[in-house]
């Protein structure tokens, strides 16, 4: 069994669990920083691993496009090519090429498109899409699913959960021992297609399962009554996954809710833009206002000498000032976007630590 339960929280649905892949055993709850295209941005491999990254996320779509599966198959796999020894996780790319909505044609077979950069016809089909990450070598690979957006019809959003649960079945015929596959529930913010897929997805015996879909623009009221109804329902000795997800106080949410892994490009493009996350003193994690959102480039930090996160421990709060990093985002200096984002993704990760520190403590 790869999934092993350690602790349930006696006051939520948060748990504890060990997640063991080829490259390493990974503790849940846990983050994956975003490697769409084999690279956290602006950051390095090793940092990522004194940083206390267990996982990454890699993109199926990008890296078959670019540098494409010949050279990575030369360079021995994934994770020798970005020089990445822990576990790696990546999604099927259905995301990227749904999202091409000018360029794309979905049938039951799978999907054409065009490059949006060549201009080069494509097709993805689940059999191709599990192909290709097995030469990628990943860990945990996620199987072909159509994603509805927001907003979408009763009629649309059941066709994707159709197609979802046609691609997931044929995904299954491509297996291996050495790569976990986790299938995908989809049926948009409508809680009778929600669990059709649920119980359509969870019949078949996959490693793992995700609730996909939910972090495509809908709004808050109508993503909780979705993750807070079904998180639960996902199987108790399988991971559970919600993709793309989110801002702090929405982690910390759906950890109590019964979700184990999580990503989302929001440490790492907030980063970019200037926007920190930091720590309040004293605040429980249990509360939405446990953390502040720092923004640079506003002038009130010109002369500010403190630390960006007096509470933090990460190279960047140890070594530079806010007024030094304000004026490398002022003068558009590369060096802002590596401690930014060094900051926020050890922010994040920081913040899952807590998480499973406070379940055992039954705190959460």
């Amino acid at each position: 069994m790869s999934y092993k339960t350690l602790k349930k929280s006696s006051k939520s649905n948060a748990r504890l669990g060990l997640l063991k892949t080829v490259h390493g055993v990974i503790k849940t709850p846990f983050f994956m920083p975003i490697a769409t295209r084999g690279s956290v941005k602006a950051v390095t491999s090793d940092e990522l691993k004194e940083l206390g990254a267990q996982v990454v996320l890699a993109n199926t779509y990008h890296l078959y496009l670019r540098p494409g599966l010949k050279v990575i198959k030369k360079a021995g796999g994934l994770h020798k090519f970005m020089n990445w020894s822990g576990p790696i996780l990546t999604d099927s790319g259905g995301f990227q090429v749904f999202s091409l909505a000018h360029a794309r044609k979905i049938t039951n077979r799978g999907v054409e498109f065009k490059d949006d950069v060549s201009g080069q016809k494509h097709k993805l089909t689940p059999a191709k899409v599990m192909e290709i990450q097995k030469v990628l070598g990943t860990d945990i690979r996620m199987v072909l699913d159509e994603c509805s957006g927001y907003p979408v019809s009763q009629a649309k959003a059941l066709e994707a959960v159709d197609r979802t649960t046609l691609w997931a079945k044929q995904s299954l015929r491509y297996r291996n021992k050495k790569q976990l596959t986790f299938g995908i529930i989809q049926g948009a913010t409508d809680k009778k297609l929600r669990q059709k897929s649920l119980e359509e997805i969870t019949s078949l015996p996959f490693n793992g399962f995700a609730l996909g879909g939910l972090a495509v623009g809908e709004p808050e009221n109508k993503m909780w009554p979705i993750v807070g109804e079904f998180a639960p329902k996902l199987p108790d000795d399988k991971p559970r996954y919600l993709m793309g997800f989110g801002k702090p106080h929405q982690i910390v949410q759906a950890v109590k809710c019964g979700i184990d892994m999580f990503d989302c490009v929001i440490p790492t493009r907030n980063a970019r833009h200037g926007l920190f996350y930091t720590w309040k003193k004293s605040a429980s994690i249990s509360r939405k206002t446990f953390y502040s959102e720092l923004r640079i480039k506003n002038s009130q930090y010109t002369n500010d000498m403190k630390p960006i996160d007096p509470c933090c421990d990460c190279s960047t709060c140890k070594t530079y000032s806010r007024a030094y990093i304000r004026h490398l985002f002022m003068a558009g200096e590369p060096l802002a976007l590596r401690l930014a984002t060094i900051h926020n993704l050890a922010f994040y990760l920081s913040l899952m630590k807590k998480m499973r520190s406070a379940v055992s403590l039954g705190k959460l």
